[in-house]
Order: C-alpha cells, then structure tokens, then sequence
C-alpha cells in the first residue's frame, strides 16, 4: 500500500517538473544578476509580509506588491530572452521546430499577467 501511495506521488511529481536540462550552460555573471534580482524580491515579499502583520496601510502594501511584480516580472524577460537566444536557436538548428510552439505559448503566459 505504502509502494502505491509513494508510486503516485513521484508520479505528480515527475507530472509537474520534467527536469530537463539545458544543453547550454547559463554564464555565471547572468545567474548572479537573476539570483540578485530573485533575493530582491523575496526581500520585498518579506517586507509585505511584515507590513501585513503590522497592519499597515493598503496603499503602501500594494506599492511594495507592485515593486515585487516589477521584480519578478524583470527576472521571467531575462530567462525568456536567455532562453529564445540559446535553447531555442539550438532546437530549431537541430529540426525541431515545435520549440515555436511552446515558446508562443510561454509568450501568453507572460502577456496575461
């Protein structure tokens, strides 16, 4: 029973995370700068909280949300961008095509929110 129960839940987990890698590694610089950017953010999430627990006012949480959006919203252009540059060249040289695809679709993604 146990065997099922641990079955199912790698099976999710395989489900939400492929785990592919990418063939070309990422520059250390750009990685400092996503992470610099990324511990940004969550200071500010942090900050949110805080303003949260301390009952402050809307106006200045949702300033601080804005700028946590802007954060964030910064780093998904950067990997886009990295990602159209490198994965993507490299499947279209390669034949595979339907990169497009998935590319158009992240593309969405991002537009909506």
């Amino acid at each position: 029973m146990e065997e099922a129960i641990e079955g199912r839940a790698g099976a999710r987990e395989a489900q939400a995370c492929p785990c592919r890698m990418k063939a070309t590694p990422r520059e250390d610089a750009f990685v400092a700068d996503l992470n610099k950017r990324l511990n940004r953010a969550i200071g500010q999430l942090n900050g949110v909280k805080s303003m949260l627990d301390e009952n402050r006012y809307c106006g200045d949480v949702l300033i601080q949300l804005a700028a946590a959006q802007s954060a964030v919203r910064s780093v998904s252009e950067m990997v886009l961008k990295n990602h159209m540059e490198t994965c993507v060249v490299e499947q279209i040289q390669q034949g595979r095509t339907e990169v497009v695809d998935e590319v158009l679709g992240l593309m969405r993604r991002f537009s909506r929110s």
